[in-house]
């Protein structure tokens, strides 16, 4: 494992790919390759791409990952796709878009499946990107699964969160009532050809005067992926975003808060594992003293609580 990490630390990126699964795998081993890596990262400017399916995300991804490599900035990138409910497995096709990045070794690729997570990422996804980041990336870019209204795990794996909007999506109270809305830290219209998308960027800019104010107003850009139209815009708001969350007392909290989410996952997690654990150990005779109504499944649950604080 230390030759590994070695090799993937010096820029190896087949090394890379099996310190990442390895860390994938949130077990014992990836516990503590995260714990040797963790004082090397902090240096990468994470951006979380998100939308809903079929807004152009990949396609907007491959334009930014163009544009940070003309300013020679190493740049990893996590797509994370749907897993099916029934089989398991994910396509993984957003790799299939940036096919113009496959031989450039300043860019690294890591597709990933959701895993049944519903908030838009894989379980492992900061662990991955942390990898990257101890590794010497200096951009991450983490593409979303296609989410809805309420999909906001991206926020607290990102340092600046992209919101990718199109055309004919729905009318302006749908743009307003989205729940994903207040985690933009910019907003693209992406697909600026098609009609009505100037009418969207003019709703988006309404709800923002309806919100709240905020010290940062997320900026609302025009671009089309297809004809790399409107990147420069985007790639300014992005660098502007990066000089404010390191000049200003909301970006240290946001930094802060960052922190405080990978703790609270490791939480989550091993409290998870524990009372999965417990329940495999009493769900047998549980299930029926349940059906025959001999107990309840809240003084079932307070057991299994029980068994876990004894641990």
């Amino acid at each position: 494992m230390d030759t590994i990490m070695e090799r993937a630390l010096s820029g190896e990126p087949r090394a890379l790919a099996r310190l990442m699964s390895r860390v994938e795998r949130m077990d014992e081993e990836s516990a503590a390759i995260m714990k040797e890596l963790y004082p090397k990262t902090g240096r990468a400017h994470t951006i979380g791409v998100t939308g809903s399916p079929g807004a152009g995300k990949s396609s907007l991804t491959s334009c930014l990952i163009t544009s940070f490599r003309k300013m020679e900035k190493k740049v990893g990138i996590i797509a994370v796709d749907p897993s099916s409910p029934y089989s398991g497995g994910a396509i993984l096709g957003d790799r299939l878009r940036m096919q113009d990045h496959a031989l450039d070794s300043g860019v690294f690729i890591r597709s990933m499946g959701s895993r049944g997570n519903l908030g838009g990422l894989s379980g492992s996804t900061r662990d991955v990107s942390l990898v990257m980041d101890a590794c010497g990336y200096d951009i991450i870019l983490i593409e979303t699964v296609g989410v809805g209204q309420s999909e906001v795990d991206v926020v607290k794996a990102s340092d600046t969160v992209c919101l990718v909007l199109v055309p004919g999506m729905g009318d302006d109270v749908q743009i307003m009532k989205a729940g994903i809305m207040e985690i933009a830290d910019l907003f693209v219209v992406n697909k600026c050809d098609r009609d009505g998308a100037s009418k969207v960027a003019a709703d988006v800019k309404v709800m923002l005067d309806l919100m709240p104010p905020r010290a940062w107003r997320p900026p609302v850009s025009l671009a089309s992926a297809v004809r790399s139209e409107g990147i420069e815009d985007i790639l300014t708001n992005i660098a502007a975003h990066g000089k404010y969350l390191a000049d200003t007392d909301e970006g240290m909290a946001r930094a802060r808060s960052k922190i405080e989410n990978v703790v609270e996952e490791i939480l989550r997690r091993e409290i998870a594992e524990r009372v999965d654990s417990a329940w495999r150990e009493l769900r047998g005779g549980a299930i029926e003293d349940l059906a025959g109504r001999r107990t309840d499944p809240y003084t079932l649950a307070a057991d299994i609580l029980d068994k876990i604080i004894l641990k």
